[in-house]
């Protein structure tokens, strides 16, 4: 049998298709949306290959259609998430034993079907049971879901290319060996790319794994399944179960095979499984990995010197595509006085422009928010500013819940810097912003800064070579994906690894060999060929 070292194939982004009037996608994609809506889809849990179906069943629903049923889900308990361990564990010695080219094999096949055959199917769950409209669910549950999947694959083949050196006549090597037990992948609802990449990335360095994902995720979940069953995921390496998050943490943290986590979600609960853990570390057979990306107050700080249709195109992009429920949105801006009456101008003009309503008519800029309780929620500080002397609402405001979960896209302008808005993390079309006079851009750069308890992602706008500089510098901790010149979304796997600290997770980098390095144990291994046979050393000798 050959043991050479083979070259996977370079990875390369997806691209992005246009979806415009008149391309077969448009047409296609419509028929598939059309046939997922005719409809009932009844989703089991998998576990161990197997479909577990218990009676209890949970509807799925469009956000921006709540009286339309999708289809049902089929909800599980704690026995079923033992069940999953049991399951992972049971597959951990064949899978860990399999080559790195069979599970890149896997996994670059995996990417295949959702860049043909299942492109459509994984584009239209997204859009249907997620409200994203077609650019947002191509460039996530298509684009960036394959290039996750191809990126993994070249960086793992890198992580074990890497070799220490050796003395003559000693050999070092360095093996990646998967983790102890099993990881537990906790997806959100927000990316179908994020529910693709926090199981496989694991699974792909040798770990079997146990997926909750988001109950607002199932039905695109699903999908997902599928297409890495099709490409030959054996079984129990991901089990997926659709369980309470209490249910799910009470087994998989009390068990002495709880390996590491891979999380994306909200802070509130990262602080809760992270102080879990703590609590149960003697339980363990290792120190478990744990990996999170949570929430962010993503900034766009804007200088004097700014080009202002750049940054009325920011806010209007990052503040509100997929209704701003993306941990990188646009929340916060801080423009100088100079410029803010031509920004707001092109917003408004921006804004008279933007169609919302369902995901079906392609010209839908806006869509529904994920649920009722998200809703309400935002409701709540849009009265809020309404009624505050420090705020006023200058755009949009409105709401409707009759048939979907419709927020306008929402301005408010604050007095005050450190009002709630400007603060505390809303996952809405909701942004905030404060003016502030123009020569007071180092004291603004410090109030960005201190602001906000989160890291994740942030954008200075600025034509001065010596203001970029200065905002470059004074925010270095504010923001993990730092933007010039450029909306604070839209990162790119293999071009802008994805994360940030502060409040905002372990800035473990998305989309970059980093990642999966979490994954892995390593080994060191010295084999001496001609070792010593007696123990002095010449320095024991007389003089």
């Amino acid at each position: 049998m050959s043991q050479r070292f083979y070259h996977v194939p370079l990875a390369e982004n997806e691209p992005v298709r246009s979806y415009a009037p008149g391309t077969p996608e448009r047409e296609e994609l419509k028929k598939t949306i059309d046939e997922a809506r005719s409809v009932q889809l009844e989703v089991p849990m998998v576990i161990g290959g197997r479909q577990v179906k218990t009676g209890n069943l949970v509807s799925m629903h469009p956000p921006h259609n709540h009286g339309h049923i999708l289809g049902h889900y089929h909800k599980g308990d704690k026995k079923h998430v033992q069940e999953a361990i049991d399951a992972a564990l049971a597959a951990k010695e064949q899978w860990t034993g399999m080559s790195w080219k069979a599970r890149a094999s896997i996994f670059l096949k995996a990417a295949g079907l959702l860049s043909g055959p299942y492109r459509n199917k994984i584009n239209a769950a997204t859009m249907l049971g997620q409200s994203k409209n077609v650019f947002q669910a191509e460039i996530d549950a298509a684009c960036e879901s394959i290039d996750f999947l191809r990126y993994n694959v070249q960086f793992m083949t890198e992580i074990y290319m890497h070799q220490p050196k050796s003395f003559p006549n000693t050999w070092n090597r360095l093996e990646q060996r998967p983790l102890e037990g099993f990881v537990f992948a906790l997806t959100p609802f927000n990316f179908t790319s994020i529910a693709v990449n926090l199981p496989s990335a694991p699974a792909m360095m040798g770990n079997t794994v146990v997926w909750k994902p988001s109950n607002n995720q199932v039905y695109s979940a699903h999908v997902i399944m599928e297409a890495f069953r099709e490409a030959g995921l054996p079984d129990g390496v991901i089990n997926m179960v659709f369980v309470s998050g209490p249910d799910a943490g009470e087994v998989i943290f009390s068990h002495k095979d709880f390996g590491g986590i891979h999380f994306t979600g909200s802070t509130g609960v990262f602080n809760d499984i992270w102080k879990t853990i703590g609590e149960n570390i003697h339980l363990y057979k290792s120190y478990p990995r744990i990996v999170g990306e949570t929430g962010g107050k993503d900034f766009a700080m804007v200088h004097k010197s700014a080009k202002p249709a750049q940054v009325a195109t920011a806010v209007t992009r990052a503040g509100f595509e997929y209704q701003g429920q993306k941990c990188s949105a646009l929340s916060r801006a801080y423009i100088p006085d100079n410029l803010w009456p031509e920004v707001r101008n092109l917003v408004a003009e921006h804004l008279s422009t933007v169609k919302m309503g369902g995901v079906e008519d392609f010209s839908n800029f806006v869509n529904a928010v994920i649920d009722e309780k998200a809703f309400d929620k935002l409701v709540g500080y849009i009265e809020n500013a309404r009624k505050d002397a420090d705020t006023e609402i200058i755009f949009g405001g409105k709401y409707d819940k009759s048939k979907g979960y419709f927020i306008e896209p929402t301005i408010i302008l604050t007095k005050n810097p450190c009002y709630i808005t400007m603060i505390e993390e809303l996952f809405g079309p909701v942004v905030t912003i404060y003016i502030y006079e123009a020569d007071k851009y180092e004291e603004t750069l410090d109030l960005v800064d201190r602001t906000s308890i989160y890291g994740l992602t942030g954008a200075l706008f600025a034509q001065d070579r010596q203001a970029i500089e200065m905002g470059s510098i004074k925010l270095v901790n504010a923001a993990g994906n730092f933007y010039i010149n450029d909306k604070p979304t839209g990162a790119v796997v293999g071009h802008q690894p994805f994360g940030g600290s502060r409040a905002s997770g372990t800035n473990d980098k998305a989309g970059s060999m980093l990642n999966l390095q979490r994954w892995v144990s390593p080994r060191t291994i010295k084999e001496c060929f001609l070792p010593p046979e007696d123990y002095p050393y010449p320095f024991l000798k007389e003089d």
